[in-house]
Order: C-alpha cells, then structure tokens, then sequence
C-alpha cells in the first residue's frame, strides 16, 4: 500500500540515528515529520530521578533534535513553506504538573525546540506544535477516573483524536504559521 514501517526504539541514541540513515537512504522527500513518541511516567513510581528525568527528556526531547536536525535536508521543497515539522507536547507545558514533573520539564524543552527549529529552517520549513490535554480515554480507565478528568476542561469532554487530526491539517494547510503552539486543551488552562 505505499507504506513503509520502520521501528525504532528511541530511548537509544543509535537507533534514532539508524532510524534517520533508513529515512535518507529511502531517498524521498518527506512533506512532514510528526513527533508523536512519548512516554508518560511519574516521580511517585521510581526512585531515581535522573534516570527518570533522562528518560523523559531522550524521548521528548533529544529524539526530536537529531531526526530534526537529521531529516530536514530532505524536507526540501520549491516553494517557500513547503514542509513542516509538528511537535506534540501537551497543555502542562504552560502550567507544569506535580505528579509529572520531569514530563512536563520535558515538554516544555520540545515547545522550546518548536521557536528554536522554526527560526532556523524558515522559510522553506515551518516548525509548529501542538499541545493537547485530555483527548481520549483508554479502555481500563474507571468511571471514577474518567468523571474526575472530564471536570477539569471547561468543556468537560473527551472529543477523540479527530481534534488532533484536524489541528494537524490546519498546520500542513498554512503557509504562514511557524513557530506557534494550538492548544487542544478543551480550556482546561482556562479552569
């Protein structure tokens, strides 16, 4: 069908790199890179906090910075704002969390990549991210659990990933926007 699968764990510097020479050898021009890896752990299940902080910022962070630095030669276009890179970060970014605390340390390095990446490859790609909370549930969560984090957004609903889809499309359908965040948060940082 066109596809091509490649996994990679990327908590290892070496297979972020043989990740990026497979995506190169490929020899195509990538119209976007997503970064969508993540890894949601907290201080409350471990001891050792620098190797949870390591953790967070190899998958958040440095993976996004090589395949970034990596892949953007090949994201090459005739026109001006041609391609893009999207960063998914997450609404704790503005506000911080103190169940999460090197996640959301984290997350806030990847929406700092998103300015710094977006001054340095305009104009031919534009860096954007996109900071989501609550988006959907999964299949064990509680009734107790669900209630409990449908009260915390002013909308008070889980509206499932075509919310992200489309703050997706809009990026990819600009031509103008670089180094901005959406936040698809249901104005959870409003409450």
């Amino acid at each position: 069908m066109g596809i091509d699968c490649v996994q990679a764990d990327f908590s290892s510097d070496e297979q972020i790199h043989q990740f990026a020479r497979h995506i190169a050898e490929l020899g195509v021009s990538i119209r976007a890179l997503i970064h969508n890896a993540s890894d949601w752990n907290a201080e409350s299940k471990t001891d050792d906090y620098a190797a949870l902080m390591d953790q967070m910022m190899q998958v958040h962070v440095k993976a996004p910075y090589l395949l970034n630095l990596a892949l953007s030669p090949f994201m090459t276009s005739t026109e001006p704002a041609g391609a893009d890179i999207i960063h998914m970060t997450d609404y704790v970014v503005r506000k911080g969390s103190e169940k999460h605390i090197a996640y959301a340390a984290s997350k806030a390095a990847l929406d700092n990549l998103t300015l710094s990446f977006a001054q340095k490859l305009s104009p031919g790609i534009k860096v954007n991210s996109i900071a989501p909370a609550l988006i959907m549930f999964n299949e064990h969560d509680s009734d107790e659990y669900k209630k409990k984090a449908l009260a915390k957004s002013l909308m008070g609903l889980a509206p499932g990933e075509d919310e992200v889809i489309n703050a997706i499309e809009f990026i990819l359908n600009s031509k103008y926007m670089t180094g901005q965040s959406i936040n698809v948060d249901g104005g959870r940082a409003l409450k």
